[in-house]
């Protein structure tokens, strides 16, 4: 495509509005090729030559080389750069010496695994003598082709799910294979991230566990996009050392990446036009002006399906046929469905596509030329993935990420040196997180009986998790050795995928029932409760019932002209563990902690919004039980100083905090690679003595992502000045502050329906504090004529210490009477 006359028709089109904060021309790269110390076998050097492969990339070559010394690899390259012959080579030459040898290729989906397998397949010649016999294995292959496969397979491309419920817990039958095991892969380690990482991480102990039960010692090579911590998290992920091999080699073609900030809707310079119309009028004009075959990201699932029905509305006006040429692609979809998709991607039937990041991983499908990210993903990493889907090879291509107004989009939009410079961010896991350790433990028990020797796999905290197993029943001890006592198959116990295992089913009651998806608990609360819009597959459906018993969400379709958001609230409470004790420290001017908490959240009320527009249309109650997590958290605590300033110049201390938390939130992911759904920020005055900035995992025990921020609180207290600094708004918006303060009743007039912005003045007052940087002194509010004194009386958000309690314990009876009047609370609260 002509990346130059496509931008050039953009920026004269009446739309036009000075969107284009930045266009880089990423120029060309030439190849930069290594050579083997020893020479590849004839049969692999022919099999590469048929595919016009002469030499090697220098990436590639390092990865073989440290193969062959015996070493586990983590290859860390940018998309297309070939990683997969970084495992294929090395694979297919062990085949050849040894044609007894086995290897496991892990992927994090099916699709990629049976994209892989079609690879493989392709790349191995029937001439070359190796005797291929490759397969996946997972939910979807047949019970026949599966015993095959696990008799007779030389190469099973597999996911993590499949390994922990299917081949693990049934080792025995394996262990023909796993003796002969001479290769573990994993693929896109980037992805193994947070709750699913840490799970991974525990899987592949176990594998390594099954291993030496059957004297089998596997390489292990692994493949990642780009990220700030690939050693650490490779190693922490397979609980070994690697060898990092990230010196990239690959070559690629001319891109254009284009940062586009969507325009202020009026002079206010609070609310910017919806990025969902920019993306469709760009896919638009790319399929119907340009002939450009275009794949659009979106960050939620209501995304995808809200592009694709503009995207196909707009089309039709200008071409009925076109209309027919796009698709929506998402998780929830039945796996035939997306392989059909995927399929009329590859051949080239279909000229647009919206998508989750479902399609960011590496299935072919086909050459695109342009690709639209909607909304930061949340990782520069995952965004360089999504780019990557464009321009698979020398030709010219287009990526543009239009911002959302959030204070992460907003933050890169003023700093885009940051995005096209290094990448900082840190993939985090917490394989020893208790919470998931002791499922693992219930299969590792399973599959054999767990001894001393197995705390250099799984950690210190075993024997404690032991002695609780015991105590329900699920564990004995018998000579030194815990032997599994509880009930059949515990892995079915475990999703690797959410450590929420209540997935609600989605049933269309409209003609016939029929299940068109599920969800996990927290989607389900926030997305199918009672009157909901739910969207699928461009459809509209309204939630007539989510039955929280049975799990199951009725939903019927209609034309509905709206779609509805879910509005929460957050209580947080400090938990005293004398096994895990806070820690705090000073930090600057402020106090900084870290420690166990518990979190509980309400999901009350929920606002309807007109398609194509940001404004409320209504709004409706609602009468959700609350949801409780035992997590972690850490938090800061200004000084009372700073708040009293504050309150000098008229304004609302609280307002500050609460902005400050939102940018913070905003940040976060600049540093720690992470969802937005993975932490969670909130103001609290009633733990400390006071308010508190608390910034907390949304996983049971915490992941470690508080942790990293704990560790880098003067980085992202640094970012979120420069982000509230550098908006151009003047009384704080979504963009810098974020989100308004709560508000009893609901007004269409607020930009998110709840209240008033908080005050970006005040925001900066206490952020020039905390930072020691000069005072800033805010303009005094509407109204004031001069600053006044600091307030005498404190108000609730500067708590002042009185003596401490003197504390006399209870009758024992009197105690256990009251904690067990408090848990019937608990549980009526939960119940209603």
């Amino acid at each position: 495509m002509q990346v130059e006359d496509f931008l050039q028709h953009i920026t004269n089109s009446v739309d036009y509005d000075g969107q284009i904060v930045r266009a880089e021309r990423l120029p060309a790269r030439e190849a930069q090729f290594g050579e083997l110390s020893e020479p590849l076998s004839a049969p692999v050097r022919e099999m590469l030559a048929q595919r016009g492969i002469e030499r090697l990339y220098t990436h590639q070559v390092a990865a073989i080389e440290a193969v062959r010394r015996g070493e586990s690899v983590a290859v860390v390259t940018s998309t297309a750069s070939g990683k997969t012959l970084c495992y294929n080579i090395p694979v297919i030459e062990k085949l050849l010496a040894d044609p007894q040898s086995r290897a496991i290729y892990l992927f994090p989906t099916k699709a990629l695994a049976q994209d892989q397998l079609r690879g493989l397949e392709n790349f191995v010649d029937p001439a070359s003598g190796i005797d291929l016999k490759a397969g996946t294995y997972d939910g979807d292959t047949p019970t026949s082709l599966r015993r095959s496969l696990r008799d007779e397979g030389n190469v099973i491309l597999t996911n993590p799910d499949m390994l922990h419920c299917g081949i693990l817990p049934n080792h025995s039958r394996w262990a023909h294979f796993i003796e002969r095991l001479s290769f573990v892969v994993v693929d896109e380690i980037h992805t193994y991230r947070g709750i699913f990482g840490s799970n991974v991480a525990n899987v592949i102990r176990r594998l390594r566990r099954i291993c030496q039960h059957y004297d089998a010692n596997p390489i292990f090579i692994l493949a990642s996009a780009t990220i700030g911590n690939p050693a650490e998290h490779a190693e922490k992920l397979i609980g070994k050392p690697i060898t990092l091999v990230d010196n990239d080699g690959a070559p690629h073609g001319p891109k254009s990446f284009v940062l586009w900030n969507p325009p202020y809707l009026d002079d206010s310079r609070m609310a910017r036009r919806s990025p969902n119309i920019e993306a469709q009028r760009l896919m638009t004009s790319l399929i119907a002006d340009e002939n450009v075959q275009t794949i659009t990201f979106a960050r939620a699932r209501v995304t995808a399906e809200l592009l694709y029905r503009y995207v196909q509305d707009a089309l039709r006006e200008r071409d009925p046929r076109l209309a027919e040429t796009i698709r929506p692609y998402r998780g929830g979809y039945l796996p035939e469905d997306r392989r059909a998709i995927e399929k009329l991607l590859f051949e080239g039937e279909l000229m647009g596509v919206t998508s989750t990041n479902a399609l960011e991983l590496g299935i072919d499908i086909g050459s695109l030329d342009a690709s639209l990210i909607v909304g930061y993903p949340g990782s520069i990493a995952s965004t360089w993935q999504e780019a990557g889907r464009a321009g698979r090879g020398s030709e010219e291509s287009l990526a543009v990420l239009i911002a959302h107004n959030r204070p992460i989009d907003q933050y890169l939009m003023h700093h885009p040196e940051y995005f096209f410079g290094q990448n900082p961010e840190r993939a985090v896991i917490d394989p020893e997180n208790p919470f998931i350790l002791y499922r693992h433990l219930r299969c590792a028990m399973q599959e054999l009986p767990l001894t001393g020797r197995d705390t250099e796999l799984f950690g210190e905290n075993i024997g404690g998790i032991m002695e609780i197993l015991a105590e329900e029943g699920q564990a004995k001890e018998i000579k030194g050795a815990w032997y599994w006592t509880g009930p059949s198959a515990p892995a079915l116990d475990v999703n690797l995928r959410n450590a929420d295992d209540h997935n609600y089913v989605i049933q269309d009651i409209t003609d016939e029932s029929q299940v068109i998806g599920q969800i996990d608990e927290w989607g389900a609360f926030s997305m199918l409760h009672n009157e909901a819009i739910y969207l699928h597959g461009g459809q509209t459906y309204m939630v007539e019932k989510l039955d929280l018993e049975q799990r199951i969400a009725y939903v019927r379709s209609g034309d509905f002209d709206y779609y509805t958001v879910a509005v929460d609230r957050t209580d947080i409470r400090l938990l005293d563990v004398p096994e895990e004790p806070p820690v705090e420290q000073p930090w600057r001017i402020s106090q900084v902690g870290y420690g166990p908490v518990e979190v509980t959240s309400l999901v009350y009320m929920f606002r309807k919004i007109k398609f194509y527009q940001q404004d409320s249309i209504g709004f409706g109650n609602l009468d959700l039980p609350a949801q409780t997590l035992d997590t972690m958290a850490m938090w800061i605590v200004p000084p009372r100083e700073a708040l009293r300033r504050i309150r000098s110049y008229h304004r609302d201390p609280a307002e500050a905090l609460l902005g400050v938390a939102n940018a913070l939130g905003g940040v976060l992911g600049l540093h720690v690679i992470c969802e937005s759904s993975d932490v969670g920020t909130t103001i609290d005055t009633s733990n400390l003595l006071s308010p508190a900035i608390f910034i907390y995992d949304r996983y049971p025990g915490g992941l470690g992502f508080a942790r990293k921020c704990y560790d880098l609180v003067e980085e992202i207290l640094t970012a979120t000045l420069e982000l509230i600094e550098e908006c151009p708004c003047e009384n704080g918006c979504p963009s810098c502050v974020g989100s308004p303060l709560p508000r009893f009743q609901p007004s269409a007039e607020d930009i998110d329906s709840r209240g008033q912005v908080p005050d970006k003045e005040a925001a900066l007052c206490l952020l020039h504090d905390m930072l020691e940087r000069e005072p800033y002194e805010p303009p005094l509010p509407p109204g004031y004529a001069e600053q006044a004194e600091p307030a005498a009386v404190p108000a609730a958000t500067d708590v002042v210490a009185g003596p401490a309690l003197e504390i006399k314990p209870l009758p024992e009876y009197v105690a256990r009477k009251i904690r067990s009047q408090i848990h019937d609370l608990q549980q009526r609260r939960r119940h209603h």
